[in-house]
């Protein structure tokens, strides 16, 4: 992904790009599929998160573009 893309992301998503994380259900969920990605594919990964309500634009940001995913606090 391109530092461009990267950074017109954190523009238009402004503080949240930099905001603590507060939810860790939610976290942990995601961590999962990205693990089980080599084992299942991106497609299964993406059905498991939806299968635990992980809101698209979620789901979308962490499996395709996997830079941007905030650091752990």
């Amino acid at each position: 992904m391109s530092e461009e893309f990267q950074r017109q992301r954190a523009d238009a998503h402004g503080s949240e790009a930099t905001s603590p994380r507060t939810d860790f259900r939610t976290r942990d969920v995601v961590n999962q599929a990205i693990a089980a990605i080599p084992t299942l594919g991106v497609q299964q990964a993406a059905e498991y998160l939806a299968a635990m309500n992980v809101p698209p634009e979620v789901a979308i940001r962490t499996l395709i573009y996997k830079g941007t995913r905030r650091d752990e606090p």
